[in-house]
């Protein structure tokens, strides 16, 4: 019997191991410091590889483990040892663009801290309940993006908000002259 590929874990770590973004979906790991020693454990097995250019493969405890690096930032898709890596891979650099695009190519650990919030947003687009919903990094993107703009605010409104912002800044301008 066929099934949808199911993704266990996407894990976004620093440069130390630590988290910076991470969403489990699966039961393999009860607790958070199950997840934290397997965090550690991916982390430590994997830093010694040049994972900068391409995607790498790893078996890690009876999982696939597709990990690339960037700048100060360690991104890792987890799948059961059944899955197909292609996918995993596609998953990964699914969430690996989207993050570069909603960074403005900026992709280090700082500017991730600061947009938080996107990068959660964007994993939610990609998984849900461990099912790949999508891959296309400026589909990703574009869904976060319009998640991001002010919902309180109906569009109408935000576009007179910013023309009164725009006049009381011409208006302070003219009166500073």
């Amino acid at each position: 019997m066929e099934s949808c590929p199911a993704i266990k874990s996407i894990l976004l770590l620093d440069s130390e191991g630590k988290r910076v973004a991470v969403k489990y979906y699966s039961d393999d790991w009860p607790t958070n410091s199950a997840k934290e020693a397997f965090e550690k454990s991916v982390f430590i097995k994997t830093q010694k590889t040049n994972a900068r250019t391409e995607a790498e493969i790893a078996m890690f405890e009876s999982n696939i483990v597709v990990y690339k690096f960037a700048q100060d930032l360690h991104f890792f898709v987890t799948g059961g040892e059944d899955e197909n890596e292609l996918i995993l891979a596609s998953v990964l650099q699914g969430f690996f663009d989207a993050v570069g695009i909603l960074l403005r190519g900026n992709v280090e650990k700082k500017e991730a801290l600061e947009n938080l919030d996107l990068i959660l947003l964007c994993l939610d687009e990609i998984i849900d309940g461990g099912i790949v919903l999508e891959t296309d990094a400026n589909v990703i993107a574009g869904k976060v993006a319009s998640h991001s703009i002010d919902s309180n605010a109906p569009l109408s409104e935000q576009t007179i908000s910013q023309a009164l912002a725009t006049a009381r800044e011409h208006l302070a301008r003219s009166l500073l002259k």
